[in-house]
């Protein structure tokens, strides 16, 4: 019997709300479509009962059949290891429920603010540091956008907001944009900054509107992509940025460190290199936050230090994204250093 992989077949042209309604919802589908079993996983796989699986199918191609250690696929995999409790992982790594100043604001920086645009996300990394996020507490729909923009409003040194979540692209192009250009009226806001995942795994969702949204109001905007391996991009996404980089939006992408999936020099440097040549500046490279559930992707300082000092070696300055970790408290990302 073909898989699921080899009979869904997916227009170019398809929207990518169609793409995403069609996603794979559970560890069956997406093992079938893999052409893998259970039993491929000597540790088992976790029910994910609270954080389940969503993988949109684009996302599930890129993955090599028959290989249980494929990268792309162990990302969104819930392996046993998830049910395994690590005394030094946690439901909240970053601190973050004490800077949520108002539902769907996290302030913990200087002059600039996180909006959860959305709660929602296209695919369930296993690794997520908001996994356990109180999301049902933040919903911030566009009846509660107004107190969320008066906090914004209220506050004049912040100079930068922030759209994340969830998935702020979850948004359809008009709520987005009326968004935008509600945030384009508070005259000390200059910078819109938006961090995604759905247009990794679903390219279709680099719309012509979206590049609009991005470019017709007087903010400075950037689109920060979340990309932590080279097979993760296709020619459609290098098509597509590369318009929206024309129209004058600053393209960036951050990459978490992952056991299993791109602790290999040679991935890196691969992913650094096809990152620009999809319009793409690597911005930073994260260790691990540690959260409850994702401890098995978690890297030893040795480790990270070795892979960041041979990616100094062999790349140029502008392709080294910034090392770093973020930690609850601090009024900055760490840098780390490798020596």
């Amino acid at each position: 019997m073909p898989s699921v992989a080899q009979t869904e077949k997916f227009s170019p042209l398809a929207g990518w709300g169609q793409i995403l309604a069609q996603s794979l919802r559970s560890c069956d589908e997406l093992l079938a479509a893999v052409q893998l079993q259970a039993t491929d996983f000597p540790d088992g796989l976790s029910a994910a009962k609270h954080f389940p699986v969503l993988v949109p199918r684009p996302f599930v191609g890129r993955m090599r059949k028959g290989d249980p250690f494929d990268p792309l696929l162990l990302q969104v995999l819930p392996l046993g290891a998830e049910r395994h409790v690590h005394p030094e992982f946690s439901a909240d790594p970053l601190g973050e429920q004490s800077s949520n100043v108002a539902t769907g604001v996290i302030h913990k920086y200087h002059g600039r603010v996180l909006l959860l645009a959305a709660s929602a996300c296209a695919v369930n990394c296993r690794y997520c540091f908001r996994r356990h996020f109180p999301y049902s507490e933040n919903r911030l729909g566009r009846a509660q956008w107004q107190s969320a923009l008066n906090y914004i409003a209220q506050d004049s040194s912040i100079t930068e907001v922030i759209l994340s979540g969830g998935d702020p692209l979850m948004l359809q192009d008009e709520h987005l944009a009326e968004l935008v250009e509600s945030i384009a009226q508070i005259a000390h806001v200059q910078r819109l900054r938006v961090h995604s995942r759905l247009p990794v795994v679903i390219a279709e969702r680099l719309t012509d509107q979206l590049t609009d949204i991005l470019t017709r109001t007087r903010l400075r905007s950037s689109l920060v992509l979340h990309v932590n391996h080279p097979r993760e991009l296709t020619p459609v996404h290098a098509e597509r940025l590369a318009l929206m980089r024309q129209a004058g939006v600053t393209l960036l992408n951050q990459t978490v460190l992952l056991k299993g999936v791109n602790d290999s020099a040679e991935v890196l440097i691969e992913l650094s290199e096809t990152l620009f040549d999809h319009h793409l500046l690597p911005y930073y490279l994260h260790v691990l936050d540690r959260v409850q559930g994702a401890q098995h992707f978690d890297l030893s300082s040795t480790q990270v230090y070795a892979l960041y000092q041979q990616m100094l070696a062999k790349l140029p300055g502008y392709l080294v994204p910034k090392l770093v970790r973020e930690e609850a408290g601090q009024p900055h990302k760490t840098p780390l250093h490798a020596f």
